[in-house]
């Protein structure tokens, strides 16, 4: 191995994009005995798993090129529920429909009275039909929970502090969905998009589309580009001693 490199990960979940940069670095300071810069090319949520390109050397001057590329994801969907981050970490509630069509918050556990009950279950046709609308150019506004900077700072950050913030919607490209696998309420899908689109974000504007509530329950990346996660290393082979 020489000290610019191109190396695929598959990150396993419960680690931020930020600890795998720093293992790698870790692991290639013990072997060539001098610290070598190294850098990522697009975040993985912690709870994600997946292909994580990481650049090391000279070829960190590269990451802007790694950055344009098109994305396929696999993510599964807990349709009747959301979660304030739109994923397993935020606080989940059930998603509760009224008499009139009109969906209510409450907490999970609660017991819904007679105006409030869960949605339905949204049949095939509707779900094929929902989903096909999301393909193509589509406005999508990026998670408050998310590694964007708002005025210098992480949106993240700002979020967990219960600061109010807006991040400007931004014109993202889906070029396919495929279902599968669909058993109410756990919906699993394939997404071909471009750069910059949240998964997140996309899960609970199908689940608003279908008036049952969304979010994700697990991601996995699995090709950036010609990359494919078939030819990525598990980290645990940069932790060895």
């Amino acid at each position: 191995m020489n000290e610019n490199q191109i190396i695929l990960i598959d990150k396993p979940g419960s680690i931020s994009s930020f600890g795998v940069v720093a293992k790698i670095r870790g692991y290639l300071k013990n072997e060539f005995g001098h610290k070598i810069k190294v850098g990522h090319t697009g975040t993985l949520d912690p709870f994600a798993t997946g292909l994580l390109i990481i650049l090391t050397g000279q070829n960190t001057k590269k990451s802007s090129e790694f950055l344009k590329l098109d994305k396929v994801y696999e993510a599964t969907l807990k349709l009747g529920f959301t979660s304030t981050t739109g994923d397993p970490e935020g606080q989940i509630q059930e998603y509760l429909v009224s008499d009139t069509g009109r969906s209510l918050p409450s907490s999970r556990g609660s017991r819904p009275n007679s105006r409030q009950q869960p949605p339905k279950c949204p049949q095939l046709n509707i779900l094929e039909s929902v989903l096909s609308s999301f393909i193509g150019k589509i406005n999508q506004a990026p998670p408050k929970f998310s590694a964007i900077k708002v005025n210098g700072e992480r949106a993240y950050k700002l979020a967990r502090k219960g600061k109010d913030f807006e991040i400007p919607a931004r014109q993202v490209k889906i070029y396919n969905i495929e279902i599968l696998n669909y058993h109410y309420p756990e919906l699993k899908i394939r997404v071909h998009c471009s750069s910059g689109t949240y998964i997140r974000t996309l899960a609970e504007d199908i689940g608003k589309a279908l008036k049952t509530g969304a979010y994700l329950t697990a991601l996995r990346r699995t090709k950036i580009g010609n990359y494919s996660i078939e030819n990525a290393k598990p980290l645990t082979d940069f932790t060895k001693n």
